[in-house]
């Protein structure tokens, strides 16, 4: 029963490790001109965040559904400590 304990437990921290390392933070904070549409003419906020995606119709002529974009985080390297 110990074995059975001892591998599951082991099982759930691949998991969650695997799934952390995964994750890359995204914002919707992404220029306009480079925003990549992710909705459809007409789509309302609520059906775009149901896709996943970020809703700004403050700027004409760019799409107001799109896809968030990725968190430049430093690398190690950049850090000082």
């Amino acid at each position: 029963m110990e074995c059975k304990v001892t591998f599951v437990l082991a099982m759930v921290c691949s998991l969650a490790l695997g799934t952390l390392a995964q994750y890359q933070p995204e914002t919707c904070a992404v220029v306009p001109a480079k925003r990549h549409n992710c909705g459809f003419p007409g789509v309302t906020p609520s059906q775009c965040a149901e896709k996943g995606c970020c809703f700004d119709s403050t700027v004409p002529g760019v799409p107001w559904c799109f896809h968030p974009g990725a968190v430049d985080t430093p690398s190690e390297d950049d850090c000082l400590f």
